[in-house]
């Protein structure tokens, strides 16, 4: 698996917005044909802070999540003006219940 990890800092007072977009993403993201898995969390500690763990089959699978119009409306045209930082890392699935 090609797992993703991206952690999204928004700016104060925008904390309600990111989270409705955010989940409008999840359904929408999770029916990709290479997207396994979609999932959005919110830090307990810090309500700014979200958390996104994506899973998908291959490499292709998530460049084709970067280049869907879902993506391009909903991330980077709604979400990104109003976080503070952004960031990503990228896994591969060494071992895992289903593996």
């Amino acid at each position: 698996m090609y797992v993703v990890v991206a952690r999204f800092y928004c700016q104060e007072g925008k904390e309600q917005e990111v989270e409705a977009v955010l989940r409008t993403m999840v359904p929408i993201s999770n029916a990709e044909p290479g997207c396994v898995q979609y999932v959005v969390n919110r830090s307990v500690d810090d309500p700014r802070l979200f958390l996104l763990y994506e899973e998908y089959v291959d490499e292709a699978g998530f460049n084709a999540h970067l280049e869907s119009a879902e993506f391009k409306e909903h991330i980077l045209g709604r979400v990104v003006p109003l976080l503070e930082t952004r960031g990503r890392e990228i896994f591969e699935t060494v071992a895992s219940p289903t593996a």
